[in-house]
Formats: structure tokens, C-alpha cells, sequence
């Protein structure tokens, strides 16, 4: 085992990141990158090392996707761990900068968790149903489509719209399907 090894084991062992953000929609605590490299920095000078990230595009088709890399080093040698993300161009809201800083963030949270062995079992991702809870399922319940609706939903398919797009939106009868599909 090289000193560095040792370095890195000792500070897996008692490495503890809080969990400081709220998510009020799902009701749980997580953890970001920033937990984990403030709780990370009593052991820099302790054990005469240093941690980094650096991040690369390795593809873009069909989405960008970035490798995010925690490296731990004395000087001398280094130890990395990485991760992989995708970066949601589609996500509503946030500018093309702000959708890649969040791929971003993402993904050193998971590359630093790779790097220190930090359990997630308890973290959001492991614990949050998605949406397959019974109150998320009666939350998420679309609701039934009105006559009105119908004759929207009609010319929007006339003008080469697709049912699936409707029907993700509304709950439709059979007949109101076929209604639609003719």
C-alpha cells in the first residue's frame, strides 16, 4: 500500500459531509460537491494533500455528456475517480451555461463521492420514490380531457401533432382515443 493509499483510506474512514440543502419538493436533505470539499479541508494539511476536479466533454450525441474526475495527490502520485453525466438541454428555465453548471455540480458530487466512499443510501437518490409513491401517484394524475379539449387536441393532430403528446397531458377513454386517432 503506497503513502498515498494510506492517505486517502484515513480520510475515507472519517470523511463526514453533511447533508446542508432542503429539497422542500421531495421532502428530503442532500448532499452537493460543496459539503464534500469543505469536509475534505481539515485533511489537506493534516495529511500534505491536495484534491482537484476537472471535467471533459466525451460526447455529445444524442446529449453532451461530461466526465467529471476527483483526483487526490501528494505532489508525487494520484489517485482519480470519475463520473459520468449528461447535460439536459431541454431543461426549462435555465440558460445553456446553467444547464451545463449543473451537469457540472452533478457530476463532481458523484466523482468526489467515488473518490471518498461516501454511502448514499440515505441521500435522496437512493431513498426518493420518483414519483412511484401512492400521494405521488395521485399528484401526478392527469386529468380527463374536455370536450373542448377534444376539438384542440383534433387539430393539433390535423396539423401532424402526435396522440402520445396528448395523452401524456390527459387522460383519455377509449373512445375519446379513437375519437382522436381516426
Amino acid at each position: 500500500m503506497t503513502e498515498l493509499t494510506k492517505k486517502l483510506a484515513d480520510v475515507q474512514t472519517k470523511l463526514k459531509a453533511k447533508k446542508s440543502s432542503y429539497n422542500s419538493f421531495g421532502k428530503y436533505y442532500f448532499r452537493k460537491s460543496e459539503d464534500i470539499l469543505e469536509a475534505v479541508k481539515p485533511f489537506l494539511l493534516q495529511h500534505n494533500i491536495y484534491v482537484t476536479t476537472s471535467e471533459e466533454i466525451v460526447g455529445t450525441d444524442p446529449v453532451p455528456m461530461l466526465k467529471v474526475t476527483a483526483t487526490i495527490s501528494d505532489g508525487a502520485n494520484a489517485i482519480h475517480a470519475s463520473s459520468i453525466v449528461g447535460v439536459d438541454l431541454n431543461q426549462k428555465g435555465m440558460q445553456t451555461s446553467q444547464q451545463f453548471g449543473a451537469a457540472s455540480t452533478y457530476g463532481k458530487k458523484y466523482a468526489l463521492g467515488n473518490l471518498f466512499l461516501i454511502d448514499d443510501t440515505e441521500d435522496a437518490d437512493a431513498t426518493n420514490q420518483h414519483g412511484k409513491g401512492v400521494a405521488a401517484k395521485v399528484a401526478a394524475a392527469k386529468p380527463a380531457i374536455t370536450s373542448a379539449q377534444i376539438v384542440k387536441a383534433m387539430e393539433f393532430i390535423a396539423g401532424g401533432g402526435d396522440i402520445s403528446a396528448i395523452k401524456s397531458k390527459y387522460t383519455l377513454t377509449p373512445a375519446q382515443e379513437k375519437q382522436l386517432t381516426k
